[in-house]
């Protein structure tokens, strides 16, 4: 892995001197040689016309506005779309970190973070920057069709190039239940990905028509989610879903998760 992060240019956005000097030292230490600095939202995005980087590591809190603002300037420029964002924090309130979640981050890493979780988070970068599509034998991703729900253009931008990047091509999108519901009334899916928090329709209630009144009542169904209420997720559980992913989440783990799911189908 460390060959791979010796290619990787990184954008580390801190305003902090101390910390970006700490951050640049962790970076560096696990392999990464290409790191280039800016301070607040206006500079990074200078930087990032600059030139585009493979992945941007940014501090919640910037002098003129927030992490936030930045992933969401980068989701609305077309050439900054697919760049990954791992944000640095020591928030843990939901409304907080909630907004970045929802923009398809690649991680979140505590303030201060060790060096296997900086380790792991870039281990999913790279793998959400990988053009490679998975290679399991038993599973022919390219024909499977898939119905994607999440009420956040972002989100389902973020989560369509993981599961194109395992070789899911037929990927149809949905940004709530109740469209959801409408497509899988009309067409044939192997597969629905949908998140929690919705309008219309929640993820709990499209699980619950799924299982209980749709046609397709054994389609596997992955949730991808920030939800942290043990008992909203238990009783998703109960209405039948196949897996649960948090949000940000790593694509070997949706791997995984989809793996077992479909293979449990066939």
């Amino acid at each position: 892995m460390s060959s791979d992060m010796f290619h990787l240019d990184v954008l580390l956005v801190e305003p902090s001197s101390t910390q970006l000097k700490i951050i640049r030292e962790r970076a560096a230490a696990v392999g990464i040689k290409q790191i280039r600095e800016a301070d607040d939202v206006t500079s990074a995005l200078a930087a990032m016309r600059e030139k585009v980087p493979d992945v941007v590591i940014s501090a919640l809190y910037l002098a003129d506005g927030d992490g936030t603002d930045l992933v969401r300037a980068m989701r609305d420029t077309p050439e900054l779309q697919r760049v990954a964002f791992v944000l640095v924090s020591s928030e843990t309130r939901p409304q907080a970190l909630d907004p970045v979640r929802q923009s398809g981050v690649c991680g979140i890493l505590p303030k201060p973070f060790s060096a296997p979780q900086l380790m792991r988070v870039l281990a999913a970068t790279l793998d959400y920057l990988s053009d490679e599509a998975a290679n399991d034998a038993d599973i022919d991703y390219e024909s499977l069709r898939v119905l994607l729900v999440d009420d956040s253009a972002n989100a389902r931008r973020f989560m369509r190039r993981v599961l194109e990047n395992m070789g899911l091509k037929d990927i149809v999108e949905a940004s709530n239940g109740s469209e959801a519901v409408m497509l899988l009334n009309q067409t044939l899916f192997d597969l629905v990905v949908t998140d929690y928090n919705m309008p219309e329709m929640d993820g709990r209630a499209l699980v619950e028509y799924v299982r209980g009144q749709s046609w397709q009542a054994s389609v596997p169904i992955l949730m991808v989610t920030s939800e942290s209420d043990m008992g909203r997720l238990a009783a998703v559980e109960q209405a039948g879903v196949s897996g649960i992913c948090d949000k940000p989440f790593e694509p070997a783990t949706v791997r995984s998760l989809l793996q077992g799911a479909l293979r449990r189908t066939a």
